[in-house]
């Protein structure tokens, strides 16, 4: 195990070349599991799985948007010329 082998080599019980020493260290990853985080729920629906089913079924349905507003207008008002917007 690349671990005891360090652990002898820093307490001087073996002399370990660069190239062994090297080798050691880059094998330890893959001997000893790292420690990383893991998240848990409870089953009452609020661990990630569900959620993420929930999430999936609602981007499925459609995006619900309001209904654009109607602007009320006086369809002659547009055949004459509007004396605010002329420059002359």
């Amino acid at each position: 195990m690349a671990l005891s082998l360090l652990q002898m080599a820093y307490r001087g019980k073996v002399k370990l070349t660069p190239q062994q020493a090297r080798c050691a260290i880059e094998a330890l990853p893959y001997e000893n599991p790292k420690l990383s985080a893991v998240a848990h729920g409870h089953f009452d629906g609020t661990d990630f799985a569900s959620r993420l089913e929930r999430a999936i079924e609602r981007s499925k349905s459609p995006l619900a948007l309001n209904t654009p507003a109607v602007i009320e207008r006086d369809p002659s008002e547009l055949k004459k010329p509007n004396a605010r917007y002329r420059r002359f």
